[in-house]
């Protein structure tokens, strides 16, 4: 169902696919909308218990897609530096394709997001969480197939 990488030898370890998902800071999630155009957006993620987790508003343009189509495609990259003289791009990237679906916004979910990107005390975290949950969506990606790639 998914083609292979053309390029294995650049294929990164699953490990190594794993350990860039943690490690990333944004994501681009990409999502077909009910226009047959393609739409994406870069989100802030982590990666929780095996699975993609985002936070957004309640509403919008990614939900609305996601509703109509639940399949998404989720890329991450990092370690770029273009070497303009040998004409080449160091880089580690990688793409996931799965399900979507809007999950229970929980305080589990949302401290995961906080914890990844800021090292607020756990109190004020909290106090945080209380005053968003209600506004707050979370997505949940599914993960069905991924693949890391390293280039030079």
């Amino acid at each position: 169902m998914f083609k292979a990488m053309r390029r294995r030898d650049k294929q990164l370890s699953h490990e190594d696919t794993l350990a860039l998902l943690h490690r990333g800071q944004e994501g681009i999630l990409g999502t077909l909308g009910e226009d047959g155009y393609p739409y994406t957006v870069v989100v802030n993620y982590v990666y929780y218990k095996d699975k993609i987790y985002f936070h957004c508003a309640k509403s919008g343009h990614k939900l609305d897609n996601i509703q109509y189509h639940d399949k998404v495609s989720f890329t991450v990259y990092d370690h770029v530096e273009v070497l303009g003289e040998e004409l080449n791009t160091l880089y580690q990237s990688l793409t996931l394709f799965g399900r979507a679906k809007v999950v229970e916004t929980t305080e589990e979910l949302l401290l995961a997001l906080i914890q990844k990107y800021s090292h607020l005390p756990l109190p004020l975290a909290k106090d945080m969480i209380k005053k968003e949950i209600d506004i707050t969506a979370i997505v949940e990606i599914k993960i069905e197939h991924i693949t890391g790639k390293a280039g030079k």
